[in-house]
């Protein structure tokens, strides 16, 4: 081998090649990201995303979601619009305060906007989200909620129910009778009847428990307040190790236990029953609750799923918070905006006693002759939904709203109570007025999207139906049997929850007529 013939295969001139080749491939590689780079930013600069309150770093807008979120969120959209996006936490949230804007998901994107945030109280008292509330979109959420329109909550059960209703109103009347010309808390009644009522159809018993112990309906309540309560791993994913540190899942948890326990003895004692039955006479299907429909349903192969005693459990709280919060909650701002009105209260008392005359009770036929009644029922339900952000959504895909481009992911509040109030739409907004009703074809059943107090669309409340029935009967018993007076100054201040509640208990003196 010659000097010459080894120079040219030199391990400089290999070295200097290889580095001038490297050297190349890291030139084309920085210039490809840089037009990938140049490419994304186009892009994203082409994403229009709605109008959103300035930031703080890491919380986002957290620090003015404020204790009462719906007045916060109303506060927030008359400054930055009825579409407003705000980060909390890590969430993009989603807050619409316009009735077209809430006609235009409903309408034209409902599926995209038809999913649930799987929140960790959620999770933990669903059995992982498996009940009809909360279980994301898609067959099985299409499957249960069948089951609950057409078994549980159709208008042929809601009536079948009324045999219930009766006995718990006699009751709640016998007891106010008892205390006539005493104050008495007419919220604690309001609950206790309402509990009562959903408890019998649902479970099939009232579940009252032996003097010094917790009952099912404290068990329950304690759910209802743990189930809003703060979870640092709902704003913030990745830190939801704190909520074990914190003792909110141990707590969470904990209740969850006890109302599983409930449960299986509840469904246990039911399959005894209807093993016993079968061996016997069949139970007359117009006093079957919604255990056994349940059950019975799954025993007949009914069903195009498996119900398991998860998904069963799951489906029995719902129908219990969704009925019994929720109508307590009506009737008390009922009579709240009554005794400040004492001349609503006497025009629906003449109506109530004028169609009832002089029969010892008052039936379902009275009730739905009570036109006014139900203008009264509307108006509270304006001013105070229960829910007053309904039941949040989640999109599951991205979509184009009004311009703006919404990512997949994001929760959506619509602020049914903003709406509600909005003085471009109601004239006399904060005013409770149930005569703007009364020559009037707006109804709350989600096709006037300026009143939707149960919602609409595919995830509109499943229960309206068991819902009013329960508020009106009782309502006009209330108003046909006694005449009110308020005990004290009537404070309207709110506490939220899954519910919003009055603050302050309504105490009353009940009179004879």
């Amino acid at each position: 081998m010659t000097p010459d013939s080894v120079l040219k295969h030199s391990p400089f001139e290999l070295n200097a090649s290889f580095c001038l080749i490297i050297i190349t491939i890291l030139l084309v590689i920085s210039v490809l990201f840089k037009l990938t780079r140049r490419r994304r930013r186009s892009k994203k600069s082409k994403v229009v995303v709605p109008p959103s309150p300035p930031k703080l770093p890491f919380i986002g807008n957290l620090h003015q979601l404020g204790t009462l979120p719906h007045r916060s969120f109303q506060a927030l959209s008359h400054k930055y619009g009825p579409l407003m996006l705000l980060h909390l936490g890590r969430i993009p949230t989603l807050v619409v305060s316009s009735p077209d804007i809430a006609r235009e998901i409903a309408k034209s994107h409902d599926v995209v906007f038809s999913s649930r945030p799987q929140t960790t109280a959620a999770k933990i008292f669903l059995y992982g989200c498996k009940d009809v509330g909360f279980v994301p979109y898609g067959e099985e959420w299409r499957q249960k909620r069948k089951i609950c329109v057409v078994e549980l909550l159709s208008l042929k059960r809601v009536q079948c129910f009324q045999f219930i209703r009766k006995e718990e109103v006699e009751e709640m009347v016998n007891n106010i009778r008892g205390a006539c010309e005493s104050v008495i808390n007419l919220s604690q009644m309001l609950i206790t009847t309402s509990n009562n009522i959903v408890s019998r159809c649902v479970l099939g018993h009232k579940y009252e428990a032996p003097h010094g112990s917790t009952s099912f309906g404290d068990v329950a309540r304690k759910a209802m307040s743990q189930f809003v309560a703060l979870s640092v791993g709902d704003f913030f994913p990745s830190l939801g190790w704190i909520d074990y540190v914190t003792g909110l899942i141990p707590k969470l948890k904990a209740t969850s236990g006890e109302l599983d326990a409930f449960f299986e003895d509840v469904i246990q004692q039911h399959k005894m029953m209807m093993k016993n039955n079968y061996e016997g006479e069949p139970c007359d299907y117009d006093k079957k609750d919604f255990v056994e429909i349940l059950l019975q349903l799954g025993q007949d192969g009914m069903l195009d799923f498996e119900l398991t005693n998860d998904d069963l459990k799951a489906i029995l709280m719902d129908m219990f918070v969704a009925g019994s919060d929720s109508s307590s909650t009506a009737l008390e701002w009922a009579m709240a905006e009554m005794l400040r009105n004492p001349t609503t209260m006497k025009k629906a008392q003449e109506e109530v006693r004028g169609v009832v005359g002089k029969k010892a009770e008052v039936n379902v036929k009275d009730v739905g002759e009570m036109k006014y009644l139900k203008c009264v029922v509307k108006e509270t339900l304006r001013l105070h939904p229960p829910a007053p952000l309904l039941a949040p959504r989640a999109t599951r895909s991205s979509v184009k709203l009004r311009g703006y481009d919404i990512p997949p992911k994001t929760s959506v509040y619509i602020n049914a109570w903003a709406i509600q109030r909005d003085p471009e739409i109601w004239e006399r907004a904060e005013e409770f007025v149930p005569e703007r009703f009364e020559n009037s074809v707006v109804d709350f059943k989600g096709q006037y999207f300026e009143f939707i107090p149960f919602g609409t669309g595919r995830r509109g409340c499943p229960g309206m139906s068991f819902g009013i029935a329960s508020i009106e009967y009782i309502l006009a018993n209330l108003l046909y049997w006694f005449n009110w007076n308020s005990a004290q100054h009537i404070d309207m201040s709110e506490v939220y929850g899954l519910t919003v509640t009055k603050k302050i208990p309504l105490h009353v003196r009940p009179t004879m007529p």
